[in-house]
């Protein structure tokens, strides 16, 4: 959702309603990558990448200190109501979007490479199962 620089944000339905995903919503908007974010924060990437997906959450000490990198408040990071991200262009916008995108695809590819191996685990594992049972068959 967009605002002006005084006007109080809350997220519409179509806005992410988690910490996490407001968060990103609001890295994405400044236009701060999760190493720079990580960088300043002094933490590691995944830990950035951690609390954008909701794994986990950022002591109150960073909250407050990724709200002022991000130009939003804490208040509006926990709970969507507040100062959010000024004024999105629609190009920045556009860009977020992709971003987000790239994000769910490269989710959505490894989750296929995970089910994929565990179909194959599962193949093997039957397959051997059935082998020791057809020898104790003829064994009897």
């Amino acid at each position: 959702m967009l605002k002006s620089e005084r006007e109080t944000v809350v997220l519409s339905e179509e806005s992410d309603d988690t910490l996490g995903g407001r968060l990103s919503f609001a890295r994405d908007a400044a236009g701060v990558s999760v190493e720079s974010m990580a960088d300043r924060l002094g933490v590691r990437r995944e830990t950035v990448l951690a609390w954008e997906s909701d794994r986990s959450e950022p002591r109150p000490s960073y909250l407050v200190q990724i709200a002022g990198l991000l130009g939003v408040s804490p208040l509006w990071l926990m709970t969507g109501a507040g100062d959010g991200p000024g004024e999105v262009s629609d190009e920045r916008a556009l860009e977020a979007v992709k971003i987000e995108l790239g994000r769910l695809q490269t989710a959505h590819q490894e989750i296929g490479r995970l089910i994929e191996t565990t179909a194959r685990q599962l193949e093997k594992l039957d397959h051997q199962v059935r082998l020791r049972n057809l020898g104790r068959d003829v064994a009897h």
